[in-house]
């Protein structure tokens, strides 16, 4: 088992999770973050620490697609080891759904 981050990050990114991740497996795109998948140790102490509850288990329902996702873009974009800021709007984004095929970016991001 392993954690991942879904939906829910894009247009958000809140990074309270990438602070407290003892193996820094946090990756950054530009308007989201991912957990590589093969390095996740699944201690579990980012999930709390998400305001958005993006972050689940990739063993919970709809997960498979996020956990692909996932694995993906933690080849290609930059790992992350410190809290930023959350996007600018990111409250107006929190709740919103569909969000991936509205937003959904393989760009990466910067630290």
């Amino acid at each position: 088992m392993t954690y991942i981050v879904n939906d829910k990050c894009i247009n958000c990114r809140h990074t309270d999770c990438v602070e407290v991740c003892p193996v820094d497996c946090f990756y950054i795109g530009e308007n989201t973050i991912v957990i590589h998948p093969d390095e996740c140790i699944d201690c579990g102490v980012c999930e709390p620490e998400c305001p958005v509850d993006a972050i689940q288990s990739d063993t919970d329902p709809g997960a498979d697609q996020w956990l692909e996702y996932n694995k993906e873009m933690s080849e290609i974009w930059p790992n992350i080891t410190m809290k930023m800021d959350p996007l600018p709007d990111a409250e107006k984004y929190a709740d919103e759904e569909g969000k991936f095929e509205k937003y959904g970016s393989k760009n990466p991001g910067e630290i």
